[in-house]
């Protein structure tokens, strides 16, 4: 057995697979992940070997839609043994310890690798490409039928070819309304979105067919909590394709669809916040559940996104003021 071999080896006999100590609420990563001494650039080249490309996970502990992610996408065998063939899968803890060497030799702990990825939502999911360039990144949870177009996307080594938006729009079919919704605090035209009143704003993308957003719509935006935040916002609304002319915070005029695609808009509904100095604040561009929604909404309108710029340790600290005054915290409700 050759010595890299061998080390792996009894790595995986030492201790706990992929991450820190198991907590109470672990996520339990699956069997077919790689263990690897996470230098990045003999990962990308191993799976290059094998005609793959690196999947890089990004969890932690207590983490709903990690949860959803390994117990409903990697339970499909279908998307599984997609994955498999065409990707070397390794996971990493935002909280954890090990050392980590990153494409360019630099080596960080866990948590600080996070950091410097700028890791603000589980599960992120980092693509590579045998170069060691990133090409795409999923920034939160995408229910099956978006990741495995997104699978499909990545290993059809589309990205010089197709966005993976315009991929997405085409690929994926839902069972959902084929027409937008409307909001009576949404935005009328004229979109002239600088912030004359000094108000933060928020930015929602949708499309019709988009389950997700008629979920927004159906539930999100009908919890008292959200509806009282969205208050302190000027709220705006556009589909992904949609032409209408917008001059944006900083001033620029153009449409709707190109404004979408400058600020690499890939998954609906996305929602990105700009504060009232016209500089964007924070963004959401995957699945979420009203709980997440409304502390989004909070770490923007409250100002926290300035002093805590993790908006996990801000989560956290926002759910435990919550238990502590005797209210149930469910992070998936």
């Amino acid at each position: 057995m050759k010595p890299r071999a061998l080390l792996l080896s009894l790595l995986m006999l030492c201790g706990p697979a992929h991450g820190a100590e198991a907590g109470e609420h672990a996520i339990a990563i699956p069997a077919w992940f790689t263990e690897t001494f996470l230098d990045f650039r003999e990962d990308i080249a191993d799976a290059a070997k094998e005609g793959k490309r690196l999947m890089a996970y990004f969890g932690q502990d207590g983490c709903p839609y990690c949860k959803e992610l390994m117990q409903n996408n990697f339970s499909q065998k279908a998307i599984v043994d997609k994955t498999r063939r065409h990707f070397t899968a390794i996971a990493f803890n935002i909280w954890g310890d090990r050392e980590v060497t990153w494409t360019d030799g630099r080596k960080f702990s866990e948590k600080q690798f996070a950091a410097f990825l700028k890791i603000q939502f589980t599960p992120t999911l980092l693509f590579f490409d045998e170069r060691g360039r990133v090409v795409a990144r999923l920034n939160g949870y995408y229910p099956p039928r978006r990741f495995d177009a997104v699978i499909d996307w990545v290993a059809g080594r589309m990205e010089d070819h197709v966005s993976l938006a315009d991929h997405l729009k085409r690929s994926v079919k839902e069972a959902a309304n084929p027409a937008l919704h409307d909001e009576p605090f949404f935005l009328k035209p004229p979109y002239d979105l600088r912030r004359k009143a000094k108000r933060a704003l928020a930015v929602f993308f949708e499309t019709p067919d988009c389950g997700a957003c008629d979920e927004l719509h159906a539930e999100g935006f009908r919890r008292p909590e959200i509806a009282q935040s969205l208050e302190r916002f000027d709220v705006a609304r556009f589909a992904l394709g949609e032409r209408t002319r917008v001059i944006t915070p900083e001033g620029e005029r153009l449409p709707a669809e190109d404004w979408a695609r400058a600020l690499g808009i890939v998954y609906t509904p996305s929602v990105v916040f700009f504060d009232a100095d016209e500089r964007e604040a924070f963004r959401i561009e995957a699945y979420l559940r009203p709980f997440h929604l409304a502390g989004s909404l909070d770490y923007v309108a409250s100002g926290a996104y300035r002093r805590e710029p993790n908006f996990q340790r801000f989560l956290q600290a926002r759910a435990e003021d919550r238990r502590r005054r005797g209210e149930d915290v469910d992070l998936w409700r």
